[in-house]
């Protein structure tokens, strides 16, 4: 399987203003290849009649050698493939949006996620590589054996330079000590195992939302683009950075040891961009990841043999109670512990919402036809014996 490899570099004055030039050309490309599809959309709505053909990301990179590059010579001083490739992902941006995928996109700013892609002649050395127009760049840590990459792409957070391409592994087929575990996401606590593992988040943003805060403030009067302003935005850039790092380290740690230990995971279909509508909420849910961690544990997975089930986001996990199976017609978010009138079984709300999705499997696999579609009404499923 295909896995992403991710390091930093090591450039000197030169090769940065090099790595800085790339990335200018390729957010131009991008935004002038948005101003003039979003021009042509335009003219196909005012105009029903005359239809403007929308041009693919081959037909922009021809307009923009006939009509861009001559009028900006810089475009020269730097790889063919950086505007290529932003054209391209232009084009991927728009179908998405056709698809209702996702979004319009949007025009990019100088500063903000800065990145650029290079195919072309690339050697992989020791601790080093060869780019195209570039040349031989240092690297923090050392590149994996027997590695040709066609294309790579570079990015920027704050003042590092970070380098990223595809390399093929072979599964790791691990041991696994737990057949079926559910797994229960919540805000108090990142995740609740129904072996009855809690594992608290980082919350690195609330614990540096201060020192944030403060940069912030200081920064409020300062000229902009004055020396003094571009200092500040840069340490205010390595803490957002150093917040985002704090939160992926747990999150990498936490689902490697999901996907190596048990065979089977489930999780529930959360409905995150709803949860971060809520704006009591929407902080503590956007500094935990939840996004990050399904994505994660989908190529952890599959990388070391374990199957990762999704359960419908309607499924009253919640509650539901793991021991008799009745469903609440109600439970508030500030009750943190379950208690049953039925059979007076009483347990955490997170451990029980976990073993429920635990069960999940089983009692879809045994249940009838009416009771697999009770399980995402919110009824009470017939438990099987």
């Amino acid at each position: 399987m295909l896995l992403g490899f991710k390091t930093e570099l090591h450039p000197n004055k030169q090769q940065k203003t090099l790595l800085a030039k790339h990335a200018g050309v390729a957010r131009h490309a991008w935004n002038w290849g948005l101003w003039l599809t979003r021009n042509i959309l335009t003219h196909n709505s005012n105009n029903p009649d005359s239809k403007l053909k929308f041009p693919t990301s081959i037909d922009l990179h021809k307009l923009l050698v006939a009509m861009v590059k001559p009028n900006n010579h810089w475009y020269y001083e730097v790889s063919k493939t950086a505007p290529q490739y932003a054209l391209r992902y232009l084009s991927n941006a728009w179908k998405r949006c056709f698809t209702k995928v996702s979004g319009q996109p949007k025009f990019k700013k100088k500063g903000r996620n800065d990145s650029f892609t290079l195919d072309g002649s690339i050697s992989v050395g020791f601790n080093r590589i060869k780019l195209p127009r570039i040349g031989w760049i240092q690297t923090f840590e050392i590149l994996p054996d027997n590695v040709n990459p066609k294309s790579v792409t570079i990015s920027r957070k704050a003042d590092r330079w970070f380098i990223s391409f595809k390399i093929e592994t072979e599964t790791q087929i691990t041991d696994k000590s737990v057949d079926v575990v559910g797994v229960d996401l919540g805000i108090k606590s990142l995740a609740t195992l129904s072996t009855g593992e809690v594992f608290v988040g980082a919350k690195s943003y609330r614990k540096l939302e201060a020192k944030l805060s403060r940069l912030q403030y200081l920064n409020r009067h300062k000229v902009k683009f004055s020396n003094n302003w571009k200092k500040a935005q840069l340490k205010i850039a390595r803490l957002h950075n150093r917040i985002a790092n704090i939160r992926k380290d747990t999150l990498h740690k936490l689902t490697t040891y999901l996907a190596k230990n048990h065979s089977q995971i489930v999780i529930e279909d959360l409905n995150v961009s709803g949860m971060m509508s809520n704006q009591k909420l929407a902080k503590a849910v956007a500094d935990m990841g939840f996004y990050e961690f399904r994505r994660q544990l989908e190529y952890k997975c599959e990388l070391y043999g374990s199957e990762l089930i999704i359960v419908d986001r309607w499924f009253p996990s919640s509650k539901t109670c793991s021991r008799c199976g009745t469903v609440k017609e109600s439970l508030f978010l500030s009750e943190r512990v379950f208690n049953c009138e039925h059979c007076n079984f009483s347990c955490d709300r997170d451990l029980n919402a976990a073993l429920n999705l635990a069960m999940a499997v089983s009692l879809l696999r045994n249940a009838s036809a009416n009771d697999r579609d009770s399980l995402w009404t919110g009824q009470a499923p017939t438990l099987p014996g």
